[in-house]
């Protein structure tokens, strides 16, 4: 499985972003997909993680009611919307897959596969 992600960039507070994880694979739909970030600093947290079974997704309560996280199976990608963001939501921000078509790992070390990483930094 190989990850592409894309879409971060500069946003003032209170914008928005969508981040792109672009996968490819023939082994893609035996996992979940999530979402991480990491700070300057901070361990990497999980954000929001999307499940090939049925699409259930989970978030962090940093992050609930703010982003979401869909998916399009026929261009096998997912999607972070990210709205009303915060000076605190700034870090790399990874997708990655792992676990498996039901279940989603909120730890990072279950997770197989990552992608290169996209910057999002919010400004005050």
């Amino acid at each position: 499985v190989q990850l592409q992600a894309s879409g971060g960039g500069l946003v003032q507070a209170g914008g928005s972003l969508r981040l792109s994880c672009a996968a490819s694979g023939r082994a893609f739909s035996s996992y979940a997909i999530a979402w991480f970030r990491q700070a300057p600093g901070k361990e990497r947290e999980f954000v929001a993680g999307i499940n090939w079974g049925d699409g259930s997704t989970y978030y962090a309560d940093s992050v609930k009611g703010r982003f979401t996280i869909s998916r399009d199976n026929a261009k096998n990608t997912r999607y972070l919307q990210m709205n009303s963001l915060k000076p605190e939501d700034t870090a790399v921000y990874y997708c990655a897959a792992g676990g498996s078509r039901w279940y989603v790992p909120t730890r990072g070390g279950d997770y197989d596969y990552w992608g290169q990483g996209t910057q999002v930094t919010v400004s005050s």
